[in-house]
């Protein structure tokens, strides 16, 4: 029963005399490339526990101001939205393998510039070169593991970029307890240099090897991934059917296989941003020291471990649910968690339009006597319950469809734009959001955010189409008929 059902699952006929697929060494060179995102999650997760011990360091020249630690902070999404514009160049031209090979070098040199900081400018330098490559990891993975897998698995593989993302930040977190600065970033630069070995001794994408008319390669690769005991030359035969030799000519952006996949692939890394989850993040710290969580590190941990259960959940269950589903869970969830937070600033804050600095409240520090203790509770409650929210749904998702729904031609120019929209939305969210506050006020802020993740369902509904247990092949050939 497995090895039809395996069978039926990569397309192949019921009568075929083949066993099931064989997913050990497919395992193995996910592995592999989801070190890269583990990478990434260090990145992002470096700043959090490293920058109160900056902004109070003994030496002047590296010590941060308030402005400094917010550039330090962000700078990784600026030299990230770059990395997308290079690894959608680099991931066509020299292949889904050497991308990934090839970012370890500005992780390993970012964390180098940074362990050796004399000033702030080389901690600014050694953060670029780190975004720049989480910029390439997020784009170039999602990829090689969407082609590589086959549809039984793929969701689930495609969600442990995600995970692996949200472990790496966890970690952060964590040795950021007990380990001084440099250290930590030493500790960080580990899991790049692993990927590199790893790498080395995986396979090319066989849709990659076949767009360049490697067909043995091919061959090779599919004997890799699936074992010797499926009909290589029945799958190798279905990818060429897609293959199309000729690059993407400006002129094909009119075809509606390439621009819609292409506009609802921006659409969802748009919506994932505007969720509010920088915002959410942003007062993390400060609602479980309202709880009476004295230790931030501590509640920094239990975050991540919220995001980390849930993301496991998601990539467990997501080639049963199906992409959708998930979606509109996570939408919906996050949109009544948003609602409590703007409530619970209202509450708190019942005179806050009243208050010419917004600085004020931003630190809490206006609450009405009595009010913010007392209804703590809420604030711990909506920010577990967004988090839980988002890792289950809109954090792992649009990086799984994106890497499912463009041609194969357009692949990495596509997923070029979507990484370069995500990374500007994140830092014009991270960088504006204290603006939107003095304007919106703290509950108008999050009462937006709440409107926007009920788009996001609406859009979902409407746009997105369902990929589970869909072949790569079946996707484009979908958005090709319509």
């Amino acid at each position: 029963m497995a090895a039809e059902e395996s069978r039926y699952l990569l397309g192949y006929p019921a009568s075929d005399s083949y066993p099931r697929v064989q997913n050990k060494k497919l395992y193995l060179a996910t592995f592999a490339a989801v070190l890269g995102p583990l990478s990434f999650g260090f990145v992002l997760g470096y700043s959090s526990p490293v920058i109160p011990e900056l902004r109070n360091i003994d030496d002047p020249e590296l010590r941060l101001d308030s402005n400094q630690a917010s550039w330090f902070g962000s700078l990784v999404t600026l030299g990230a939205a770059a990395g997308g514009i290079l690894g959608g160049y680099l991931v066509d031209k020299v292949g889904r393998k050497l991308s990934l090979m090839l970012c370890s070098v500005p992780y390993v040199f970012g964390y180098i510039v940074i362990i050796s900081a004399q000033n702030v400018w080389m901690l600014y330098f050694g953060r670029m070169l780190t975004g720049l490559a989480s910029g390439i990891t997020s784009l170039v993975v999602p990829v090689y593991i969407s082609e590589v897998s086959h549809p039984k698995v793929r969701g689930m593989l495609g969600s442990c970029v995600q995970l692996m993302v949200v472990t790496g930040i966890l970690g952060a977190y964590v040795a950021g307890i007990t380990l001084q600065w440099r250290w930590l970033a030493v500790l960080c630069s580990f899991p790049s240099c692993i990927m590199l070995l790893f790498m080395s001794f995986m396979p090319e994408t066989p849709s990659f090897l076949l767009n360049r008319n490697k067909r043995s390669e091919a061959i090779a690769s599919l004997r890799f991934l699936r074992g010797p005991y499926v009909d290589h030359e029945w799958e190798c035969r279905q990818i060429e059917a897609s293959v199309q030799e000729e690059g993407l000519n400006l002129s094909e952006l009119k075809n509606p296989s390439v621009y819609r996949p292409l506009l609802i692939g921006v659409a969802l890394m748009f919506f994932q941003q505007v969720t509010g989850i920088n915002a959410v993040m942003f007062y993390a710290e400060t609602i479980f020291e309202d709880a009476n969580f004295k230790d931030s590190r501590v509640a920094s941990v239990v975050v991540g471990s919220i995001q980390v259960c849930f993301t496991s959940v998601a990539a467990l269950i997501i080639d049963k649910t199906g992409r959708k589903v998930l979606l509109y869970i996570s939408g919906i969830i996050m949109a009544l968690s948003t609602a409590l937070f703007g409530l619970y600033f209202k509450m708190v804050l019942p005179n806050q339009n009243n208050s010419p600095n917004p600085d004020v409240w931003f630190t809490l520090n206006s609450a009405s006597p009595g009010t913010e203790s007392s209804i703590s509770w809420l604030a711990v409650v909506s920010l577990g319950l967004f988090v839980a929210g988002f890792a289950l749904g809109w954090g792992p998702v649009p990086w799984l469809v994106i890497s499912e729904i463009f041609p194969l031609k357009a692949r990495g120019i596509s997923s070029g734009a979507c990484v370069l929209t995500n990374w500007i939305m994140a830092f014009l969210v991270t960088k504006e959001f204290h603006d939107f506050i003095g304007f919106l006020t703290s509950y108008g802020t999050f009462w937006l955010f709440s409107a926007f993740c009920c788009l996001n369902v609406t859009f979902t509904a409407f746009y997105v189409p369902e990929t589970k247990g869909q072949t790569l092949e079946q996707i484009e050939a979908y958005f090709r008929r319509s």
